[in-house]
């Protein structure tokens, strides 16, 4: 009898070493393979970028390419850091969440519970400014974004170049990714913290995850492997044009490497800043007032692609670029930060983490 269970055993552990070695040696050809792509992509003269791809807790994949100074002629590392533009709102979003926990708002408190007079706000609840469904005007579009892009706002003083701007369309009638709504986020979340929203960020997301190389973006402070932005014109790369951080403040003005953005990717997956019944709230595929699904949650898109569910989102702000994809059922994390907006990574992103997905077909 023993000696049978003892029979078992050992051919189950030999099959569980089988299949380890059988999916190592596939990470290890995808890994061949995205290597090739992407110094095809970067050249070692130009701006570049870092990619890492992670199965669960484990980095399969992690390389830097291409210059992060072209001045200097300095490579890019691993550390470097990198604006993220829009994937800041997943930041804003989870915030918005603690806060929730807290009991400090609620997701349906419209715009004018805690900003009394806002035009329209009693329609506009934290959920349609979360879902992109608030049918407040994009201030990005708006004509005078040039004379204040340089001027250090507060976030009140946004929120007033925007505010009486007619609504586009009615509150949850249709889906139009809005930054407007998320620069109010931020806002209500200094009404209700009274801190600022880099504060904020930082003393509860950033301490608690140890994400040591993050940062709310300022141009006046010493960063360490702080990558330089560029741009492209008339076939030359120019330097990224200043903008203040104060324009696009809580919809993209933070900073990151590909380490902290794994230890962030960790942190949602493993409900370590909000419970699970919040995280379900985050990744659920919501929907217009007329039913249809606006594929998107909070602060992250819900896509399904040949029957897989992915949950992605990129961030372009001058001078750089960034793209996130999540594949829940395989637990696949694939993250590229660039450093030209003339060069951008969602499509090659998106085919990285597609090949760890194709045998599901």
């Amino acid at each position: 009898m023993k000696k049978m269970y003892f029979l078992e055993w050992t051919k189950r552990i030999l099959v569980f070493t089988f299949l380890c070695t059988q999916s190592n040696t596939y990470s290890q050809k995808i890994a061949t393979k995205v290597d090739s792509l992407l110094n095809e992509k970067y050249s070692n003269t130009a701006p570049g970028a870092v990619y890492l791809i992670a199965k669960g807790e484990q980095q399969l994949f992690k390389k830097a390419y291409g210059l992060s100074n072209l001045e200097l002629e300095s490579p890019m590392v691993i550390d470097n850091v990198f604006e993220i533009g829009s994937l800041t709102k997943q930041f804003t979003a989870i915030s918005i969440l603690i806060l929730v926990e807290q009991g400090k708002l609620k997701l349906d408190d419209t715009v004018s519970t805690h900003i009394p007079n806002y035009p329209n706000g009693n329609f506009i609840t934290i959920h349609h400014l979360l879902t992109h469904t608030s049918g407040i005007k994009d201030f990005t579009r708006l004509k005078g974004l040039n004379k204040i892009a340089k001027a250090d706002l507060t976030a009140k003083e946004l929120v007033d170049f925007f505010k009486k701007e007619p609504l586009d369309f009615m509150p949850g009638e249709k889906f139009e990714y809005c930054n407007s709504g998320y620069i109010l986020l931020g806002y209500i979340i200094e009404l209700v913290t009274k801190k600022s929203y880099g504060e904020f960020v930082a003393e509860t997301i950033f301490k608690t995850l140890n994400m040591t190389n993050s940062y709310y973006g300022n141009h006046r402070k010493v960063v360490p492997n702080r990558a330089s932005g560029y741009g492209k014109k008339d076939n030359r790369y120019i330097n990224s044009p200043y903008i203040s951080f104060s324009i696009p403040f809580s919809s993209g003005a933070l900073m990151s490497t590909v380490e902290d953005m794994f230890k962030w990717q960790k942190g949602v997956k493993n409900h370590i800043l909000i419970n699970e019944e919040s995280t379900k709230k985050v990744f659920t595929n919501y929907r217009l007032n007329n039913g249809e699904n606006i594929d998107y949650g909070y602060g992250w898109h819900i896509k399904t692609r040949n029957g897989i569910q992915i949950y992605e989102h990129g961030g372009s702000i001058f001078g750089f670029k960034s793209m996130g994809v999540y594949i829940p059922e395989e637990d696949i994390y694939v993250l590229s930060l660039t450093n030209c907006g003339c060069n951008s990574p969602t499509k090659i992103t998106q085919e990285i983490a597609s090949m760890f997905t194709d045998h599901l077909q």
